[in-house]
């Protein structure tokens, strides 16, 4: 059958995507900057040092002697600087000086020096008896010398305290006693009765009474005696 002379072939026909304009390029959205954190300071860990406890403060103790200045309380060897001083009868001071101790009582001290004052002379004295301690201060009287021909073979003079100021005197007292009045502080707080109180105040009164009981009842009653 033959084809009508006006029509047309079909073949295969290739269409093709119209090509489109470039976007005009967008200028770049600018991001608000990030809020700056204030820096803190970090606290920096604890060092082996300075998280270690404080060593206890224990020079070495002794029984008295016979030295006046010690009467019957027990003397501790310690080497600790003494301010002393020598007012006159309107207050000004008209000597001063600043020796180191031998050792130390609760009722007096041998200083070390190479120069002698009267017996009798009343000083003021101050020390600690640590490093970074609270100073105890007192009044003393020299009431012995030695000049280096004792059996100690020592230069110096005793002194005997004769009253303290502003109750500097418990930090001496406990250099003595203080391990064990905290001992058995620490163990007694503990019991049931200790406990039961309603205050501090009530406690500490019970804790004192306890010692004192403690003291009639043992026979170790003298807790200067160790």
């Amino acid at each position: 059958m033959q084809r009508k002379g006006g029509q047309k072939a079909v073949g295969t026909t290739r269409v093709e995507a119209p090509v489109r304009a470039p976007a005009p390029a967008r200028a770049p959205v600018q991001q608000a900057p990030a809020p700056v954190k204030e820096a803190r300071p970090v606290a920096a860990a604890p060092t082996a040092a300075s998280a270690a406890p404080r060593p206890t403060f224990s020079p070495l103790i002794e029984m008295n002697q016979g030295e006046a200045e010690h009467r019957h309380f027990p003397r501790a060897q310690l080497a600790t600087r003494f301010e002393v001083w020598v007012d006159d009868e309107a207050g000004e001071r008209r000597f001063a000086a600043s020796l180191l101790s031998v050792n130390v009582s609760v009722s007096g001290a041998f200083l070390e020096s190479t120069f002698y004052l009267p017996l009798g002379t009343v000083l003021g004295v101050r020390f600690s008896l640590e490093p970074g301690a609270a100073p105890v201060l007192a009044r003393a009287e020299i009431v012995r010398e030695e000049r280096g021909d004792g059996p100690e073979g020592r230069s110096g003079f005793g002194v005997r305290f004769l009253d303290f100021s502003g109750q500097t005197e418990v930090a001496l007292a406990r250099l003595f006693v203080g391990m064990r009045l905290r001992a058995f502080a620490e163990d007694y707080l503990k019991s049931q009765r200790a406990r039961s109180l309603p205050n501090e105040v009530e406690r500490v009164v019970d804790v004192l009474a306890a010692w004192e009981l403690l003291k009639a009842t043992s026979s170790v009653s003298d807790p200067w005696q160790g």
